[in-house]
């Protein structure tokens, strides 16, 4: 067995979400959001080398060796699998695995909001799941296809760095293809993708100008095409789909994404208040004549002023901080914690009764 392994399985019974492995330091797991330091002694360098290259094949430790880090998918029978990413930094090497929960998540377990759902059950656009490294935007796009796969009979393809969760076949066809060892880049596979008959497309991340570019054009064509970026806002997200495009095509790009764009889930992990687990704070802007309108007429930085109005309309639109002001109400989320995530934490105080936060 892999000496990892043995930490590993510490990660899974504790419920934590990830393992570090750093030289001179002993494993850490982070646990609710906390990194805590292991009973064990401190790593050495000769220990961290082991301990991350016994868990590669030759093709991936190949890979390391070339480019100095490399992603895998770690699988321990009976216990679960691991997203993970080993690389070289100036005490020696050093891993990261994070925990996939052993089974699909669904929108109902994630207490995802109705128009989370609705989403799911569009025929074509684009819609972005965003937010931070670590929010929580894989588990929420896995339930969103499970969700299709479930109720819809679809082909859906997804494109991946690395595969995370399994989906079988259920009343959909799911084409799975790991960035790397199944294709050779997301660019790829999204060209491949579109001589595939693909009903929904999702990318894990729309990292480049050819590949955003690739995604509209799909959505274009009439697929329904899902994606991620690391963006804290839904505003922040419409810009980054804009920044990558040469400046000479921005005004064609705001065009085509007032038109294409369906709706933008942001997200962030909060520490529940009963002190086990964290939960997702989801803003949710949707396609309308307005969000069109101010995407058009480069106005994206009026975006999160018009969340506010239209998250207390209903119509299933919802800012940050509303999600945040009901999570406290419903002492789902402390007060402390919320303010610290929220958008405006005076606002919010606010709104919860309390005092606008001091600097």
């Amino acid at each position: 067995m892999p000496l990892v392994d043995s930490f590993l399985r510490v990660v899974v019974d504790q419920r934590a979400s990830d393992l570090h492995l750093h030289a001179g330091k002993p494993p850490i797991v982070r646990l609710d959001g906390d990194l805590v330091a292991l009973p064990f002694r401190s790593l050495t360098t000769r220990d961290a080398q082991r301990f991350v290259t016994e868990v590669l094949d030759e093709g991936q430790r190949a890979t390391f060796q070339r480019d100095q880090q490399v992603d895998f998918i770690h699988e321990i029978a009976g216990v679960g699998r691991f997203r993970a990413n080993a690389f070289v930094q100036h005490d020696g090497v050093s891993a990261v695995f994070r925990a996939i929960a052993d089974r699909l998540p669904t929108i109902d377990e994630l207490n995802l909001p109705e128009s989370v759902r609705e989403l799911t059950r569009l025929a074509n656009g684009l819609v972005l799941v965003t937010g931070p490294t670590g929010s929580g935007k894989t588990t929420t796009l896995a339930a969103m296809l499970h969700e299709m796969n479930m109720n819809s009979e679809r082909h859906i393809i997804t494109l991946e760095d690395p595969v995370e969760f399994v989906h079988e076949p259920l009343a959909s066809v799911v084409t799975q293809r790991q960035v790397g060892h199944d294709v050779a880049s997301f660019s790829e596979g999204l060209r491949s993708a579109m001589r595939e008959s693909p009903d929904v497309l999702m990318v894990g991340e729309l990292r480049d100008y050819e590949s955003v570019s690739l995604a509209l054009h799909a959505a274009e064509t009439g697929v329904l095409v899902l994606g991620t970026l690391h963006t804290r806002s839904a505003a922040k997200a419409i810009d980054r789909v804009i920044d990558v495009m040469p400046e000479e095509s921005r005004d064609q790009a705001r065009g085509v994404l007032s038109v294409l764009l369906r709706g933008v889930v942001a997200q962030a992990l909060c520490k529940r208040a009963s002190g086990s687990g964290r939960v997702a704070a989801l803003e949710i802007l949707l396609h309308n004549y307005a969000v069109a309108n101010l995407i058009r007429e480069n106005k994206v930085h009026q975006v999160e002023s018009y969340l506010r109005t239209a998250s207390n309309e209903g119509g299933g639109m919802q800012s940050l901080d509303q999600a945040l002001f009901r999570y406290v109400r419903d002492g789902i989320v402390a007060r402390d914690e919320a303010l610290r995530v929220a958008r405006s934490p005076e606002h919010l105080a606010e709104q919860i009764g309390g005092l606008p936060v001091e600097e």
